[in-house]
């Protein structure tokens, strides 16, 4: 179960904006990987925080509002499918929490983040499994998940045939088969490997990505607070 042992640590060593910051949707075959950063306010608990894989879909939203009113600062970003294809699902993934942590109107001086590492002049710890250790990436991958997951329901309504809104873009049954039937969409991931086989499969002419500003508009209320 997550704990504030890595926050207070990190208090005792001086430090006092602490973030943490974590991604979802790496392991997806369609869209962004999005990223979390959330300072949590120690005057303020919020009870039942966890790594949000353990979560169901309702105990998360109740829980990503909460972080919302009572975190000194979040914010959500994301790297996509385009970024995703050029430069490795990992680097986009650092690039999305390098993003989030960018979008903090409290400026951080302390990360704790999920697995890996950021290329920001700031003191942070890499923590494997930190969703399921930290508060403050527990928060952070409660956001990114809730964050993605209403984006890929509004995506189910642009491309109706993939099943987005309950499989959310990951390589399900369902998915894989629509793949084989229709092909891929020009916001997959064509770096993967099942994307791939789909346009071996079909008689398809990929040409391109499109401009996705209109797509990320479904996030524009819900990116950034501060209290």
């Amino acid at each position: 179960m997550p704990s504030s042992r890595y926050e207070r640590a990190a208090r005792s060593a001086g430090y006092r904006t602490i973030a943490g910051v974590d991604e979802a949707g790496r392991g997806a075959l369609f869209g962004p990987v999005f990223a979390a950063a959330v300072v949590l306010d120690p005057s303020r608990q919020i009870r039942g925080l966890d790594d949000s894989k353990l979560l169901d879909a309702d105990r998360r939203a109740v829980l990503a509002e909460r972080i919302r009113e009572r975190a000194s600062a979040w914010a959500v970003a994301g790297a996509d499918a385009f970024e995703i294809d050029r430069v490795n699902i990992l680097q986009a993934s650092r690039l999305a929490m390098k993003r989030a942590i960018e979008r903090l109107r409290a400026a951080s001086d302390f990360l704790l983040i999920d697995a890996v590492t950021v290329d920001l002049p700031l003191s942070q710890k890499a923590i494997i499994h930190g969703d399921s250790l930290s508060f403050s990436i527990a928060a952070a991958s409660i956001l990114a998940k809730t964050a993605r997951d209403a984006a890929l329901a509004r995506w189910d309504q642009v491309f109706p045939h993939y099943g987005f809104s309950h499989n959310k873009g990951y390589g399900t049954p369902d998915h894989l088969a629509a793949l084989e039937k229709f092909g891929p969409t020009t916001l997959h991931r064509f770096s993967f490997e099942p994307v791939r086989n789909a346009c071996q499969s079909q008689d398809y002419v990929w040409s391109g990505y499109p401009e996705q500003g209109e797509l990320f508009r479904c996030l524009e209320a819900n990116v950034t607070n501060t209290r």
